[in-house]
């Protein structure tokens, strides 16, 4: 038995989690007044729901049956915005653990098609940390001056998903 379909059927229920764990971040800064970061976090929940979606096309491109799960729970309470952020940030190291675990397991199992499909996402993994990493150390230095860290994304983000013409399809097309 593979080890690296059951472990993608999975990481599937994953992604689609930290795309509502971003919604729900996105909904706290709306609320709160701080525009620049809940649009930076509703395209980071679409962002993941197509990656979500990449691994449902993957397995119907190679004829393996598949299954959209449900979600698990998301973190809806905070106190500041470094406390979303630290969560986005572990969201995705976490992620990044599981993608490794996925590529690790492909590999494994002989599979060249699951590695290949995989390395993509390795890639975006190091930026998605990287780009967390730095908004964190962003509200960090800005403490309670909360607009500092909107300033930023509004001198620093281009505001859109730059789409990736090496990245996988998405199923049903990207959002």
């Amino acid at each position: 038995m593979t080890r690296f379909v059951p472990l993608l059927r999975e990481q599937i229920r994953h992604e689609f989690t930290a795309s509502q764990q971003y919604v729900a971040l996105a909904v706290w800064f709306d609320a709160h007044d701080l525009p620049q970061l809940a649009g930076h976090f509703y395209r980071q929940s679409v962002e993941e729901r197509n990656h979500a979606m990449m691994m449902v096309r993957y397995l119907i491109d190679r004829d393996l049956p598949v299954q959209i799960p449900g979600v698990d729970a998301v973190r809806n309470e905070f106190g500041q915005p470094a406390d979303l952020l630290e969560l986005a940030t572990a969201q995705e190291r976490t992620v990044t653990e599981q993608i490794q675990q996925l590529f690790r397991a492909a590999r494994a199992d002989d599979d060249v098609l699951g590695e290949q499909f995989m390395l993509w996402f390795v890639k975006e993994q190091v930026e998605e940390v990287a780009s967390m990493s730095t908004l964190l150390a962003i509200a960090t230095r800005a403490g309670q001056d909360w607009f500092a860290i909107e300033d930023f994304l509004a001198r620093e983000s281009t505001g859109q998903n730059v789409v990736d013409p090496g990245a996988p399809a998405v199923a049903g097309g990207a959002l």
